[in-house]
């Protein structure tokens, strides 16, 4: 019981230390973080400003970039902050909100790429219905489904979590605070909010990726059925580019989220951590823009655009 602290704020430990080598990785990531933030504004200009792509697609694409710009917000500032100024203090609310955004926007992309996969897999397997089956309708409830499921589990999280005492060495060995990591802190039982937590990452997590892997089965019969070599082709690189960013953020979400405790190491959550908030929202705009001709072609139109307008 003496053990037991309401402090009125964490101390979080953050990922560089202030050696040359790590001053070097901290301007890396700043400069990741730009180009992300740049590449996905990029994407929602074009897409916003190009009528011809004006479709679910697309849509769905949108929202994924401002998924994006919103999960690198953040998390990166007050990491960069808290660098520059030594100031590592962050409050209970300011914790909890970092918590909540964080599962919203991870939970919110997971459910989305469920939905671009179920496009995809009706634009290949069904092309003649596209129209009907994906409909402006069905797009704004799937993406605003994605954003609820997320939110809700954000503050399911968010709460619980914060609900515990902690102890007083309430060091976050993190750069943000994450659920996982803030819970070992705790001086109560956490083992029932943690089973809970599980089963909402079985939810959250392979719910979608079971619909995403049925998606892309069926895509690969119907594509394997084709005879027009230029329709394999385009089917081949859309759908590649998806499952590429389906395994890079899958890939790192399951490795923070559903490891068991005793297998966890602080070093290799705050990189896997970095991982899938920094490295994969940059990654997004680039595997969408550099394999899609529809993407380039509407640079090229608003770089025109633009030359256009300056010589006027």
């Amino acid at each position: 019981m003496e053990n037991r602290n309401t402090t009125a704020y964490f101390i979080l430990l953050g990922l560089f230390n202030h050696t040359r080598a790590h001053q070097f990785l901290f301007v890396m990531v700043l400069i990741i973080v730009f180009t992300s933030l740049l590449g996905n504004a990029l994407m929602l200009l074009l897409i916003h400003q190009d009528h011809r792509l004006h479709t679910p697609m697309y849509f769905l694409l949108s929202q994924l970039s401002l998924m994006d710009m919103m999960l690198v917000s953040t998390t990166v500032p007050k990491m960069a902050a808290d660098y520059l100024t030594s100031k590592q203090f962050v409050s209970p609310t300011g914790c909890g909100l970092q918590i909540f955004f964080l599962v919203t926007l991870s939970g919110g992309e997971c459910f989305l790429l469920a939905a671009m996969s179920y496009d995809r897999y009706v634009a290949i397997c069904h092309p003649l219905r596209y129209p009907v089956l994906m409909s402006r309708q069905l797009c704004l409830r799937m993406s605003l489904g994605s954003w609820s499921l997320g939110a809700a589990d954000g503050l399911v999280q968010a709460v619980t979590t914060l609900s515990f005492p902690y102890c007083r060495a309430h060091e976050i060995d993190h750069f943000f605070c994450e659920a996982p990591t803030l819970v070992r802190l705790a001086c109560a039982d956490t083992s029932v909010f943690e089973y809970v937590m599980y089963i909402c990452c079985v939810l959250m997590l392979l719910v979608p990726f079971s619909l995403i892997l049925t998606s892309y089965g069926l895509i690969l019969a119907a594509v394997l059925r084709m005879r027009s070599p230029e329709a394999l082709r385009k089917a081949f690189a859309t759908c590649s580019s998806h499952l590429a960013v389906v395994g890079l953020f899958y890939g790192a979400t399951i490795f923070i989220y559903m490891r068991p405790k005793s297998y966890r190491s602080a070093t290799h959550d705050k990189v896997v951590s970095a991982f899938y908030t920094v490295f994969t929202p940059m990654l997004n705009p680039l595997i969408y823009s550099l394999r899609n001709s529809e993407v380039k072609g509407a640079l090229r139109k608003c770089m025109g655009q633009c030359v256009a307008l300056k010589h006027e």
